[in-house]
């Protein structure tokens, strides 16, 4: 039997684009039987991202996770590739997949961003790139990490998961380093229900990861590359088409969540806002605030089991760490004390829901119950 006295799970949704489109489009592609393989779609996608993020190429794949791995492959890294440890666990996956060592760098707790400094402090003969990650949708330091790969002659790329939509300097993120990678999955702001895409302004770079995303075919019997199956589907094209028709309904759903949250949250005591920079262009999807336990009346982790027992779903991130998971804890234990801010930082960060799914009576449920355990 049912409690209608229940309140209902309150979590952050996947946003869906515009359905009359969708539905339009699913039937073109069952219309014409191209299910895979470069179809239609996947080129209409591929049109529109490149327009919209202004690159040259931005090549989509079936998710960011094998877009990193690829990228690995493409600019023939070797031995370590610089990784800051606040990430989801999938950056360093791709590296450690790929037979490299991932070497995690500190993070600057002001800004959750790789810190530049102790990065280049980081660099050995073995060093070959720099995976840089756009946390919360803001540019890590693309100029000072460019600046500091060229003087030691390494590669740099970045995990752009979070930063679809988001600028640095007026230039939309995807035309920073060698290239960088989007995660479309459904619990990002623009999704195609799973996938990703690689941006790049590299023509060179770009022919070889299309090669290496479908096999390494040139033609129907030609394959002169390594590859494997990174290609996305043309239904997973179809719902990025769709979400195109309402990018911009999402992103001001997004930011007016945004500035409720911060009127009413930023008061509190022990509580610090991640602000979004008002001069460039973001997607505002992550509401992320801090609480700091030795200043609130309560602990991050009380705050959340607080809301969890509400039916409020907010989530901690990046927790415990990727230096603190496996196989990283067990094999590169070296650098485990060297990352104070990340280890601070990471029992502070509380994301609140977000998204077209939730309403500004929802976000005043969440505010309500958070202003309950710290007012």
């Amino acid at each position: 039997m049912s409690n209608n006295n229940q309140k209902k799970l309150l979590v952050g949704r996947p946003n869906i684009g515009n359905r009359e489109t969708f539905d339009r489009l699913v039937d073109d592609i069952f219309a014409r039987r191209w299910f895979s393989n470069n179809g239609q779609m996947v080129q209409e996608l591929e049109k529109r991202l490149c327009e919209y993020l202004g690159v040259k190429h931005c090549i989509p794949v079936c998710n960011a996770t094998i877009g990193l791995q690829i990228v690995c492959h493409a600019l023939g890294l070797k031995g370590e590739v610089l990784v800051p440890a606040f990430t989801f666990v999938a950056t360093p996956h791709s590296v450690h997949w790929e037979g490299l060592e991932p070497v995690f760098v500190d993070i600057d707790p002001h800004t959750h961003l790789m810190d530049t400094d102790k990065a280049e402090a980081l660099i050995t003969p073995r060093t070959s790139a720099i995976l840089g990650v756009h946390a919360w949708g803001r540019a890590c330091y693309p100029e000072k990490l460019q600046e500091i790969a060229d003087r030691h002659g390494l590669q740099l790329y970045f995990d752009a998961a979070h930063a679809f939509g988001c600028s640095h300097g007026g230039k939309k993120i995807g035309n920073f380093g060698r290239c960088e990678v989007f995660s479309f999955h459904a619990t990002k702001f623009f999704n195609t229900f799973e996938g990703g895409a690689i941006a790049t302004n590299d023509d060179e770079l770009a022919a070889k990861m299309r090669l290496m995303i479908n096999f390494g075919f040139t033609g129907l019997d030609s394959v002169v590359h390594l590859g494997t199956n990174g290609k996305m589907s043309e239904i997973h094209a179809a719902m990025g088409i769709a979400c195109f028709e309402t990018i911009d309904e999402i992103v001001r759903t997004n930011k007016a969540h945004y500035d409720r949250y911060r009127t009413r949250l930023s008061r509190l005591h022990g509580v610090r806002f991640l602000d979004y920079d008002d001069m460039e262009e973001s997607n505002f999807q992550y509401i992320a605030i801090e609480i700091d336990a030795s200043i609130a009346r309560a602990s991050r982790d009380e705050v959340m089991n607080s809301l969890h027992a509400q039916e409020i779903m907010v989530r901690r991130y990046f927790y415990p760490g990727c230096h603190k998971m496996e196989p990283y804890a067990s094999l590169y234990r070296r650098l485990s004390d060297q990352l104070q801010a990340t280890d601070e930082t990471c029992e502070k960060v509380l994301i609140l829901p977000n998204g077209t799914g939730v309403s500004p009576d929802d976000v005043d449920r969440v505010c309500h119950a958070i202003e309950e355990v710290l007012a």
